[in-house]
């Protein structure tokens, strides 16, 4: 008689019919299907990004609005503008009906979420698909297995990608817990299955510390994530961000753009990132690319994903998360490799072959990006909100980017996150990038709020 399948075998085997299902599917809609009319479902900076690549692309654009965002910068570059309710964002920005209902009123064949909002919203992926509206996004299937951490963990693991050990079980209990944390070995990180953005994240250094911050990383998931349950990592001392820009398309085909290195961070949220991640031998960089194209590969993802790894001091990595959508600091990823992701991932939406594979891909110079926040570096970073006087930045040209969603005279509002801007340099080596950043951050002026570009300078 056959010995029954064991749990692995039978994650494997459901793995392997969802591979099949979606298999036929990606044939049966690889044609290409032109894009002529795009509902933006995001604000700010962001959403005048993805304009201008629109605009270049010969793609009408289609903005939507909270009472707050009336007279912003954004609803005044697209073609058309629809408001979708107050400024609270649950009743605007991350209400999907309203959205969609947007999309087709005025006839957008696609919706890009930008990053934040709906962009990581299983059930918005799953409704634009049922509503025939392209998702420029990866399929909804990939979405949830990649933000439950343990099942992206479990995945990754059993595709051959490196992972932290750990415990990701469902016994949630104190005491399996701390027994668990005990093997692992201190110090532990404990981090919300359904995190993000650096919450829910607590490190316990001791076993004495570690019910406390347990309780501490569990209130904070429940309020940010309306669930509690947590796994435990081993944590890597003395860790590097590093993380890997990859891409597919409908036809089995991926690609990675090289690393960036995201390890200057402010209670766990990037504020400086640089690409590529200085001190990387070409052999740990290719084995960085090589890894998160297995990972994107073991959730048949579409589109643009970025592979998050933790790297120790040897320069050996494990994987952390994978982000599915658009990252803040994708252009970083673009002025090292000369590409436009997000006509990349419109193109890859309709249908398209990758604009280019790994062969032709190549890492040119170095970047960097800071953010520029309405925070006041005084008052412990608290968010700014307030009228914009002046603003005076750096003229853009091609080795200098300012991405930004606000115009002198301007409002930020208490509504949403307090980044106003990005600010990003290119230049043939790391130290010369240094120098014009902070050249640049000198020429960066914003009056009557305080900003986190002082910070920046210092």
């Amino acid at each position: 008689m056959a010995a029954p399948f064991n749990r692995c075998q039978n994650f494997r085997l459901s793995r392997w019919l969802e591979k099949v299902t979606l298999l036929g599917k990606r044939f049966a809609s690889s044609t290409s299907v032109p894009i002529n009319k795009l509902l933006i479902a995001n604000r700010g900076e962001i959403a005048c990004r993805i304009m201008r690549t629109a605009r270049k692309m010969g793609i009408q654009t289609v903005a939507v609005y909270s009472d707050a965002d009336r007279n912003s910068m954004h609803t005044a570059m697209a073609d058309e503008a629809y408001n979708i309710g107050p400024a609270a964002s649950q009743h605007s920005y991350l209400d999907a009906a309203k959205v969609l209902d947007v999309a087709k009123r005025s006839g957008a064949q696609a919706v890009h979420p930008g990053y934040g909002f709906l962009s990581e919203n299983t059930e918005f992926a799953e409704l634009c698909q049922k509503e025939g509206i392209i998702f420029i996004g990866p399929p909804p299937s990939a979405i949830r297995d990649m933000g439950i951490k343990s099942t992206s963990k479990a995945i990754m693991a059993a595709a051959g990608v490196p992972v932290v050990l750990g415990y990701h079980g469902g016994d949630q209990s104190d005491q399996t817990l701390l027994s668990e944390a005990k093997k692992v070995g201190f110090p532990v990180m404990i981090k919300a299955v359904r995190g993000g953005g650096g919450k829910g994240m607590r490190i316990a250094m001791t076993e004495s510390k570690f019910l406390e911050q347990l309780e501490s990383a569990r209130r904070e998931a429940l309020k940010s994530f309306a669930n509690q349950e947590m796994l435990i990592e081993k944590y890597i001392e003395m860790p590097r961000h590093v993380e890997v820009q990859v891409f597919g398309d409908q036809h089995g085909n991926y690609v990675y753009l090289f690393e960036r290195d995201c390890s200057v961070q402010r209670r766990h949220q990037k504020i400086i990132e640089e690409a590529p991640a200085p001190g990387i031998s070409e052999e740990v960089r290719r084995e960085l690319g090589e890894a998160a194209v297995k990972a994107a590969r073991a959730v048949d993802y579409v589109g643009a994903g970025t592979v998050e790894f933790i790297m120790d001091k040897h320069q050996k990595f494990f994987f952390m998360e994978m982000n599915t959508r658009l990252q803040v600091e994708h252009p970083v990823t673009e002025m090292i490799t000369g590409t436009d992701l997000v006509e990349w991932q419109i193109k890859v939406a309709a249908g398209e072959v990758l604009p280019m594979m790994q062969e032709s891909l190549q890492l040119r110079g170095h970047a960097f990006e800071t953010r520029i926040y309405a925070e006041d570096p005084d008052n412990n970073f608290m968010p700014g909100a307030g009228h914009l006087h002046h603003i005076s930045t750096p003229l853009p040209d091609s080795a200098t980017r300012i991405e930004t969603g606000v115009r002198q005279g301007d409002e930020v509002s208490v509504h949403y996150d307090p980044m106003i801007a990005k600010l990003v340099v290119w230049a043939d080596d790391r130290q010369a990038a240094l120098r014009r950043l902070r050249n640049c951050l000198s020429e960066y002026n914003v009056s009557t709020i305080n900003s986190y570009k002082r910070i920046c300078v210092r």
